[in-house]
């Protein structure tokens, strides 16, 4: 290990991929998945034995010119109750030519602001364009980065927040209201924070539904970043049925990992054929929404192209700004 390796903490990786770096990270890393020119091996995803605790390990490299990108980290729920985060992760970024280390950074602010980015993009690429009210479900760190995401590609007009704490979706609120200049309402249920709204983003750890398929209006947009694994399931049955569309991060990760498109496999409601990759919409190949009208769902388990994107693009503003050779 030289002395020029990075090592970028928490707060430098936040300082240097601001909300537009990362969501041009995350079309780049969708768009070279859409070409068929980023390598990305499956991701393992290890519930424990012991707790609720979740291991994981991503590797990918998003092109020729930007080496392999490792992270592993851990998502543990029960850390919510105490006031820390529930998501912890390491990111090793190695050089393309020589495999030498080139930068070890922190892996959950990278998880943070490249999910919320992607989101961001799948909203921007699958939303009808007067989409300008969000529903959000939860009230934690990666709620947050969803709103500030989703304003840089809408024009947000206001968003509705719920979580199950009250004192938290409140504060939530009045966070983001002060930051984004729009009216922020916390509601009392999911069901008034989705209800008629043309976008949802569901940000939980939740293992049961907590958006229902009945409670969207038509035109309806609906992310899941919550849904990472089989047992977890933030959207009932009737989102993925009512859905014209089904898009996913990668049909065959989505396919072993998210939990709602693994129901409806195994029940026989969806074949692997229906689920659209969201680097073939962005590349034309394939269509997301084809009228006003249709209800579209985007599940999101989070794959290791968009961590390698994301991090060269850390490392990119580091080394502008002097931090490396």
């Amino acid at each position: 290990m030289t002395d020029d390796v990075l090592h970028l903490s928490r707060d430098q990786v936040a300082a240097l991929l601001d909300t537009d770096t990362a969501i041009r990270s995350q079309r780049a890393a969708f768009t070279a998945l859409g070409e068929g020119t980023a390598e990305l091996p499956g991701k393992i995803m290890h519930p424990s034995g012991f707790d609720d605790s979740v291991v994981f390990a991503y590797l990918a490299r998003l092109s020729a010119d930007t080496g392999p990108v490792a992270k592993i980290g851990s998502v543990n729920p029960g850390n919510a109750a105490a006031g820390l985060p529930t998501i912890h992760a390491v990111i090793n970024a190695l050089d393309p030519v020589t495999g030498q280390l080139v930068a070890v950074m922190d892996g959950a602010a990278v998880t943070t602001l490249r999910t919320a980015a992607a989101s961001a993009v799948a909203f921007d690429a699958l939303a009808t364009p007067d989409s300008a009210e969000l529903g959000l479900i939860g009230s934690g760190t990666q709620a947050l980065a969803h709103a500030r995401s989703v304003a840089r590609v809408r024009d947000l007009r206001a968003v509705r927040i719920w979580s199950p704490n009250p004192d938290r979706r409140a504060r939530a609120a009045r966070l983001l209201a002060a930051e984004l200049g729009i009216p922020v309402k916390a509601v009392g249920s999911a069901e008034e924070a989705v209800s008629g709204l043309p976008m949802v983003a569901a940000c939980t750890l939740s293992s049961t539904p907590v958006v229902r398929g009945e409670w969207l209006a038509p035109g309806c947009t609906v992310v899941s970043v919550g849904s990472f694994e089989p047992s977890r399931s933030e959207v009932d049955t009737d989102v993925v049925r009512r859905a014209s569309a089904v898009v996913v991060d990668d049909p065959e990760t989505a396919a072993e990992h998210a939990g709602p498109v693994v129901d409806a496999l195994r029940a026989g409601t969806l074949t692997r054929q229906d689920l659209i990759p969201l680097g073939e919409v962005l590349t034309g190949r394939r269509e997301g929404r084809t009228t006003g009208r249709d209800i579209v769902y985007y599940n999101s388990v989070g794959i290791g192209v968009q961590d390698a994107a994301a991090a060269w693009a850390v490392i990119d503003a580091a080394r502008d700004q002097g931090m490396g050779s």
